[in-house]
């Protein structure tokens, strides 16, 4: 996501760069994040924002400052495994945690121009979300994609950019706080996730399985500290594996915490805790004014 990012294969060892774009992006995020909860309008609300949003914001933008901020994104500029576990954090870690932390009412302001309500509310359907985000899984794998997000910085922006908006549009149908662009029941997102980590293993496959390097950025394989005697094979091939193990992994490990969560609301009847941290405080008010 940086202007620096796309740095050379050939020179030795990695030095540190400064990204300053990727500090002005954090400080962008986290001082809008503050304003929001802060204004007038919020000061309305009965409640502005729990503990759990602020520590998932946190840990959202967090993500996605270790995954554009030296030494990472250096590092995936020669190693196309490294480039993997950079695009896992932006769209299977950063994305669902800014959905988890972001209030709804919040939410709510940002998406009250009309058209982009109604873009929402086609995009974020299970379908289109499931089809958009892997549509671009498969294209960007496409050498002619890659290989220019690796060596533009422009395209390099871009490319990270849409990962983390096709990460929002993909956990939308999951991890939705608002009744209005609903979440889906408990069987249906576990149904949902399977499939989604399904559809990775067709261009994982062919990163694992290929015998030639796919990309021209990488076919020279890694020229820093003592990793030069890592084939561009043995790269691409460990970009595929964390494609298919370490995604397929993350997502299964959420639909066993849906599994069990909806395990325990059978067991005692309690509300559903993403509509219902938005709405605790008003009906709690509600009841105490009546």
């Amino acid at each position: 996501m940086s202007t620096t990012s796309a740095i050379a294969h050939t020179g030795p060892g990695l030095s540190w760069q400064p990204h300053p774009d990727v500090w002005l992006l954090v400080a962008a995020l986290v001082g809008g994040y503050v304003a929001a909860v802060r204004s007038q309008w919020a000061r309305q609300m009965p409640r502005t924002v729990t503990t759990s949003h602020v520590v998932c914001f946190a840990l959202g933008v967090a993500a996605l400052w270790l995954a554009v901020d030296w030494p990472v994104d250096a590092l995936a500029a020669q190693l196309l495994s490294v480039h993997m576990v950079q695009h896992l954090l932006l769209a299977l870690v950063a994305a669902p945690l800014l959905i988890l932390g972001v209030p709804g009412w919040l939410l709510r302001r940002l998406l009250r121009p009309a058209p982009v309500f109604a873009v929402a509310r086609v995009l974020t359907r299970p379908l289109p979300a499931l089809l958009i985000f892997n549509a671009w899984m498969v294209l960007y794998h496409w050498p002619a994609v890659l290989d220019p997000s690796v060596e533009n910085d422009l395209v390099h922006l871009i490319a990270h950019a849409v990962w983390v908006i096709a990460g929002l549009i993909m956990w939308w149908p999951v991890l939705s706080p608002l009744p209005e662009l609903p979440h889906l029941s408990y069987l249906s997102r576990m149904v949902y996730l399977f499939a989604q980590s399904i559809v990775p293993t067709v261009p994982a496959s062919f990163l694992t399985f290929s015998k030639t390097s796919l990309y021209a950025s990488y076919s020279g394989g890694p020229d820093l500290w003592g990793l030069a005697a890592l084939s561009a094979i043995a790269d691409q091939q460990m970009a595929g594996l964390l494609m298919k193990i370490g995604g397929g992994l993350l997502l299964w490990g959420v639909i066993l915490a849906l599994f069990l969560r909806w395990f325990s609301e059978e067991q005692t009847g309690g509300p559903d805790p993403l509509y219902w941290r938005d709405m605790r405080d008003q009906v709690e008010t509600a009841t105490s004014d009546a």
